[in-house]
């Protein structure tokens, strides 16, 4: 495997570990989290009976942010880098009606199944996406990054967004995922890979609908600032659990949710430890682990994740992620 190989795998790995680490933390204040799992999550776990979301999955098994990526990685290697908005919905829709008669909870957010819904009745695909300000595509849209080289960037984020999140706030959200991925599998480290994203989610913020919203660029700036400053005066990851999840904010929310996985990217240096600390922010923690992880992962390939983890994840799961990581770097 060389290097970019192990990259583009390691962006995979690190959004399916993180999903699977967060699976059972989901949904959850903080409070709750620390009560079951200790300060930060140790490992993987299975879900609690009382899970709102995950009730009785297994240790190991990823939600909806891994499932809908992979989604999102078939069409765009079957697109040659574009994704079909049409298709896309029509995948999303056949996926959400498989987990329901799965018995999971966990189905489509609502700024995609609103969209969806509207574009399926037949609604204009460049309207059906103007009210989506939630993290929905930001969450699945690794395989974008692993794809698409800067230049290409910004248009298949957007092919790839608009159709659900068609605002400014979760384009901005989406692009800066993608670049840092994109980044990282160039050899960026995990600091470039950030500078990239702000930048490419300034870029991003120009299209779509206007929201109301806290600026994505500006916050990931200030929220990765915010910890680093909170670090030196009170180290350890509790601590910075507790930041993200009392002042970034850890909701659903793009502007929250994507700064908090920013953050917690850059305030550890082991990628193990990054996504266990995500896991345990409180609030939406699949989905924050899925994108620190996937961060991470790209910048530091994919032994920078525990073999056993990774063994798990990938069993239980049924995945084949080096496959469609190298089908990803064909079309880049």
């Amino acid at each position: 495997m060389t290097s970019t190989e192990s990259r583009a795998v390691g962006a995979l790995y690190g959004l399916a570990i993180g999903d699977a680490l967060g699976m059972p933390t989901q949904s959850l204040p903080r409070a709750r989290i620390v009560a079951l799992y200790g300060e930060v999550v140790d490992g993987l776990h299975p879900a609690p009976d009382d899970q709102p979301l995950a009730a009785g999955m297994p240790a190991g098994a990823i939600t909806d942010d891994t499932e809908q990526a992979i989604l999102l990685g078939r069409l765009v290697v079957e697109g040659n880098g574009l994704v079909d908005g049409h298709e896309l919905a029509r995948r999303l829709l056949a996926w959400e009606d498989d987990m329901r008669a799965r018995g999971s909870l966990d189905l489509l957010g609502p700024s995609t199944k609103r969209a969806l819904d509207a574009l399926l009745a037949g609604g204009d695909i460049k309207e059906t996406g103007r009210y989506g300000t939630t993290n929905g595509a930001a969450m699945r849209i690794t395989p974008v990054g692993i794809a698409s080289t800067p230049d290409l960037l910004l248009d298949r984020v957007i092919a790839a967004s608009a159709p659900t999140h068609n605002t400014g706030l979760a384009l901005a959200a989406a692009a800066a995922v993608a670049a840092a991925v994109s980044a990282g599998v160039d050899g960026a480290t995990v600091r470039e890979a950030t500078s990239a994203a702000a930048v490419a989610a300034r870029e991003a913020a120009a299209y779509g609908y206007w929201v109301a919203g806290g600026d994505v660029s500006r916050r990931i700036e200030w929220a990765v600032t915010a910890l680093a400053a909170h670090g030196e005066a009170a180290p350890g990851p509790g601590a910075a659990a507790e930041l993200v999840y009392e002042l970034v904010g850890t909701s659903l929310a793009a502007q929250e949710s994507v700064p908090a996985a920013f953050a917690v990217a850059n305030g550890f240096g082991d990628p193990w430890d990054v996504v266990r600390v995500a896991a345990s922010v409180g609030g939406d923690t699949d989905t924050i682990a899925a994108i620190a992880g996937a961060v991470v992962g790209a910048c530091h390939g994919v032994d920078a994740f525990p073999a056993d983890v990774r063994r798990t994840v990938s069993e239980v799961n049924r995945l084949d992620l080096e496959g469609l990581a190298v089908e990803l770097l064909m079309v880049r």
